[in-house]
């Protein structure tokens, strides 16, 4: 007697291999579409986020080695490339692209300014960054940031 009643008395009996249908493939491709929804834009945001400190902390850096510069030397450097000559700065600092911000500097004598723009506004970070001799660092949302922007916070 044959176990199956599909199945012809002559037949061999293969039974049925389980499978996923196709509503249940669409659904699980549905659930994953709906977290990758709602995580990219919070994994950009925090990318974001992580450029923009990273920034800030390279403008301290920079207010900080300008002031021992002047106080060794006894005016600011005409450029990254002085700060980096003299061991105040690595490389990384020295390149102007870093972490999705462009840095540029002008110093000479008892003044320098530097700026740090976004590569990519809206993409690699929405603040631009300002810092002088004054030692303040200060940020726009609308362009270049100048010695008239805000501070930032702490």
């Amino acid at each position: 007697m044959n176990p199956c009643p599909e199945c012809l008395p002559t037949q061999k009996c293969v039974p049925r291999r389980a499978a996923f249908t196709l509503i249940e493939l669409m659904i699980v491709i549905a659930v994953i579409a709906i977290i990758a929804a709602i995580a990219v834009p919070s994994l950009l945001n925090a990318r974001m986020a992580a450029n923009e400190a990273s920034a800030i902390s390279t403008m301290r850096t920079l207010v900080t080695v300008n002031e021992q510069y002047r106080t060794r030397f006894g005016s600011y450097p005409g450029g990254l490339t002085n700060l980096w000559a003299e061991g105040y700065i690595d490389s990384t600092v020295a390149d102007p692209y870093k972490a999705g911000y462009t840095f540029t500097y002008t110093g000479a004598g008892t003044t320098y300014f530097c700026n740090g723009d976004p590569t990519n506004p809206g993409t690699s970070g929405t603040r631009y960054f300002f810092a002088d001799h004054s030692g303040v660092i200060r940020f726009s949302t609308t362009g270049t940031a100048t010695s008239a922007s805000p501070p930032i916070d702490g």
